[in-house]
């Protein structure tokens, strides 16, 4: 159902937030400290962030402010929570860049229900979510790839892998983070399917394989040619 990371310092409301987010079927990582978030976000984006405004080593809206700045993850959808309940913080974090705004205390099934709604706007379960990267262009509701405006029919892990790969592109994916989210975290199988599906897809995408970049010991990468 999506991938979602919880910035927040209080330990029992973070709990509270997980336990009711896994209970509803999302997979669910929370952080204290904003140098933490940060540092996840470097190896793999969720489909939402739950961000509170005050933190121990930064405030939430420079952090929200970084995350609306950088282009892998411009466009990941956000609700802001806090304690703060004047209108101004409201407007500030809104203007900022967040989607949505929950004033400490709020109810689970709220919490749960704008959850929803959110991932359904921004087209994380099944919607008609477009992503592309250098002349790859996926488009979720006729569950089309293009490259470079020509169709390539995938499989449907090959479809998965490549839209994984592009939506973390320029982050190195490990095996492991790979084989859990496109296969399943219950998979008992040899990783080197994982190897088989990439050399699939490097040849179905044609000139663009090489932009599924292997790293060493560690697992692939969507980025750029070093020849650009």
């Amino acid at each position: 159902m999506g991938k979602i990371y919880i910035l927040e310092d209080d330990k029992n409301i973070s709990e509270i937030e997980q336990f009711a987010l896994k209970n509803a079927g999302y997979e669910v990582s929370a952080f204290a400290t904003a140098s933490d978030f940060e540092n996840a976000l470097t190896k793999e984006h969720p489909d939402l962030i739950i961000m509170d405004i005050m933190l121990p080593d930064r405030d939430g809206l420079s952090v929200l402010k970084d995350v609306r700045a950088e282009q892998s993850t411009a466009k990941l959808p956000v609700i802001m929570v806090t304690a703060k309940t004047s209108e101004m913080d409201k407007v500030k974090g809104l203007d900022q860049g967040a989607d949505d705004y929950m004033t400490k205390p709020f109810g689970i099934m709220e919490l749960i229900s704008r959850v929803k709604a959110l991932l359904r706007r921004a087209n994380v379960s099944g919607g008609s979510h477009i992503y592309s990267f250098d002349g790859i262009t996926m488009d979720d509701a006729k569950h089309q790839v293009l490259v470079d405006g020509q169709e390539t029919e995938l499989t449907y892990k090959e479809y998965q892998l490549l839209k994984m790969l592009i939506q973390n592109s320029g982050i190195v994916l490990q095996r492991s983070q790979i084989l859990d989210r496109v296969w399943g975290i219950d998979y008992e199988g040899e990783s080197r399917t994982l190897d088989m599906h990439i050399k699939t897809l490097r040849r179905k995408i044609g000139e663009k394989g090489n932009l599924i970049q292997t790293v060493r010991n560690v697992g692939y990468t969507m980025n750029y040619r070093k020849d650009k």
